[in-house]
């Protein structure tokens, strides 16, 4: 391709656990882990292998849309959405997430309230799903502050 005008055509798998956390997701708006059977450890988003115990994993366990902020940052510089080709509104969240039931933590976007002094580590917060289906991590619009 010389022109840019040209396509390239993609797909990415993401496996198994991927497909079965994204259908739940999708189809139920439920979020899926998947518990070690050695350490009992609840990963989101599911993966194969326990990294600390190096053990298989097959046990899908229902985990909370509801947790507590671990980390997060404010984003006030606008960028277009390479998914949509729209501007980002700004200013916007991004955060990592320790939802109930699980043991790792969980990254995406953040609602900013209008009194941002409102969020702060250990804010209880859940998750907003979105009304149209992607079949992505976009069916969660984002996490916002419990009231």
């Amino acid at each position: 391709m010389s022109s840019g005008e040209g396509s390239q055509p993609y797909g990415y798998g993401v496996g198994l656990y991927g497909s079965k956390f994204l259908h739940e997701l999708t189809e139920n708006h439920r979020i899926t882990g998947i518990r070690c059977p050695k350490c009992k450890k609840v990963y989101v988003p599911m993966r194969q292998v326990c990294g600390p115990c190096f053990t298989a994993m097959d046990e899908l366990v229902p985990v909370a849309s509801e947790g507590k902020i671990v980390s997060f940052t404010i984003l006030r510089f606008q960028f277009l959405d390479p998914e949509t080709g729209e501007k980002k509104p700004v200013p916007y969240g991004y955060g990592f997430f320790k939802l109930d039931g699980a043991d790792n933590n969980f990254q995406h976007f953040l609602e900013v309230p209008e009194d941002e002094s409102r969020l702060w580590i250990g804010a209880r917060v859940k998750a907003v799903f979105s009304d149209k289906k992607t079949n992505s991590l976009k069916d969660i619009k984002h996490f916002t502050l419990v009231e």
